[in-house]
């Protein structure tokens, strides 16, 4: 059974320590993927974002995406980490590594994963625009059920 570790955290991400903590012996690729803050967005220029999370929701909902990915590739150790806080231009928001025998899977449990996080987790990201105005966009708010089972 793959180690999936899944965790919240207002630090930068450490992208060289996320990468290795997914590599076993077994694996024969590994893959790292990192959401990056761009300096826009639908026609706005963008100076920074600002991420917040219900973080012990969104945890165990990463945890399930992760496990989800793992049984349905096969893959090796994933790791998935997602930053919240205030991000200037080219910090990283999240970071995601697979580990797996085979490239194949790991790029497509990779992307299965940032999918599922960006329509699934309880994490919503503000925009600070340039000339100085921010807006929430939108997000994945939990639903009473699903809050019921925290």
């Amino acid at each position: 059974m793959p180690a999936i570790t899944c965790s919240i955290t207002d630090q930068p991400i450490d992208a060289a320590a996320i990468l290795n903590s997914a590599i076993s012996p077994s694996d024969g690729a590994a893959l790292l993927f990192l959401g990056v803050v761009r300096n826009h967005n639908e026609g706005r220029e963008v100076g920074h974002l600002e991420y917040s999370a219900f973080r012990e929701m969104a945890e165990r909902v990463l945890a399930e995406i992760a496990r989800e990915a793992a049984e349905r590739w096969e893959t090796g150790d994933i790791t998935v980490v997602h930053r919240i806080g205030r991000l200037d231009l080219g910090e990283a928001s999240v970071a995601i590594a697979v580990a797996s025998p085979h490239r194949d899977a790991a790029y497509q449990a990779s992307r299965y994963i940032i999918e599922e996080l960006k329509r699934r987790a309880p994490i919503w990201k503000k925009e600070g625009y340039l000339e100085g105005e921010s807006a929430w966009l939108s997000g994945h708010s939990p639903a009473p059920r699903e809050l019921a089972h925290e």
